[in-house]
């Protein structure tokens, strides 16, 4: 299994797989213990996507609407927004201070299911909220 992990940076790289059965994250498994990794993998896939940020996995568990609050498109549909606004300051390192590290792979026309854009949406809103940034003129809420 491929694994990408990016410090302080999110990265989907998920080829044309889709993303919605045995997806286990360290954010809700209840026996685990609270980290700054939030883990996104299915073993049958090439792929898993882990998310390095301090305080994010507290955030997400303190802060974040819980799973089900928002439907699956509207994440999907917000997430498409952010990701071309993150790729867009990822490709200006000098405006952005390096902020935007690497760009975000997500391809819209895969399914990735509810799980993924739940954590990619919630770290969307943790990273504007802790780096005072503002994507497409949507003020994040959490």
């Amino acid at each position: 299994m491929k694994k990408l992990i990016i410090p302080l940076l999110l990265l989907i790289a998920l080829a044309s797989c889709h993303f919605d059965k045995n997806i286990t994250t360290k954010a809700n498994t209840p026996d685990k213990k609270v980290t700054d990794a939030v883990r996104i993998a299915n073993d049958s896939l090439e792929y898993e996507v882990v998310i390095i940020d301090p305080g994010f996995n507290s955030w997400l568990l303190s802060q974040a609407k819980p799973r089900g609050f928002y439907s699956e498109n509207y994440l999907e549909n917000r997430n498409q927004i952010y990701v071309r606004e993150w790729n867009n300051r990822a490709l200006q390192p000098q405006r952005y201070q390096g902020l935007y590290g690497m760009q975000i792979d997500y391809d819209p026309k895969i399914h990735y299911g509810y799980e993924v854009n739940y954590l990619l949406y919630n770290y969307m809103v943790y990273y504007q909220i802790t780096n005072r940034q503002q994507f497409a003129g949507f003020v994040p809420r959490p």
